[in-house]
């Protein structure tokens, strides 16, 4: 007796744009430069359909671009991906150093978010005195 596997269900573009955050442009971008894992399928009249691993893998494409990953770095986790297993000591070398690349940003920023309380602060105590006059005065 044959099996049938359940269709995958075919997104459009608009779809995987409104679900991934990604606008259309940046989707036919991501095409283009090989950032995807797998080729795009198309219609019969050439719309481009989508899968649910696509939509997945994008929305770690779209994590690792807000974090700060360079596009050539992406491109050879994409390509890593693509060739299937055997190179997951690779992957995990990128993501190891991308990933300490973000912990230092966050380090840097927590150090800017501790400034600007401790200014705030300040300020705000002054004012609660009415003393705020002086305070960084330029033409004092």
């Amino acid at each position: 007796m044959a099996t049938t596997e359940p269709r995958a269900q075919a997104l459009s573009i608009g779809e995987v744009a409104r679900r991934t955050g990604l606008s259309v442009h940046a989707l036919r971008f991501y095409e283009r430069e090989g950032l995807l894992v797998g080729p795009v399928r198309r219609t019969a009249g050439g719309r481009r359909r989508y899968t649910e691993v696509d939509v997945d893998w994008l929305l770690i494409c779209v994590k690792l671009r807000e974090s700060g990953m360079p596009l050539a770095e992406l491109k050879r986790f994409a390509e890593l991906v693509r060739q299937g297993p055997g190179n997951e000591a690779e992957r995990l070398q990128l993501l190891d150093a991308h990933q300490q690349r973000v912990e230092a940003q966050i380090r840097a920023l927590e150090e800017c978010r501790s400034v600007i309380a401790w200014k705030t602060s300040v300020y705000a105590e002054h004012l609660a005195r009415g003393e705020a006059g002086g305070l960084w005065d330029p033409t004092a």
